[in-house]
């Protein structure tokens, strides 16, 4: 692979560089404990987190927002992450995915049913 087809994976995994470099760099910041946790977070989202580009920075970005103020306030980091890691993980996934609003209508969608149903009943 060249350079420029690494360059172009990498943004279509990480989103823009300069946006990944500001991200690294805030993580950079954090007390080592809070840093390993968004390392590890990030690892994983490497391997297994199914969402890209501007949508995968911004995922990487709210992770650093979130880790930040539990660092300044001196937050544990299991009351962060809960007692599944993964499933802490895999939500803030669920959060970003790119087809995130279909989820949503589905949803929707079936609570729209549901009370249609619950009216039906009551008649």
């Amino acid at each position: 692979m060249s350079d420029a087809e690494k360059g172009g994976f990498l943004a279509k995994v990480i989103g823009p560089k300069r946006r990944w470099w500001a991200y690294k760099a805030r993580v950079k910041e954090l007390p080592p404990n809070y840093r390993a946790a968004v390392e590890a977070i990030e690892r994983y989202l490497m391997h297994f987190g199914p969402v890209t580009g501007d949508s995968a920075a911004a995922l990487f970005e709210d992770v650093a927002d979130l880790f930040e103020r539990a660092a300044a306030d001196g937050t544990p980091i299991r009351e962060i992450v809960g007692e599944d890691p993964v499933e802490f993980v895999e939500e803030l996934v669920r959060n970003y995915r790119k087809g995130g609003y279909v989820d949503r209508e589905r949803a929707r969608l079936t609570q729209a049913i549901e009370s249609i149903e619950r009216a039906e009943e009551h008649r």
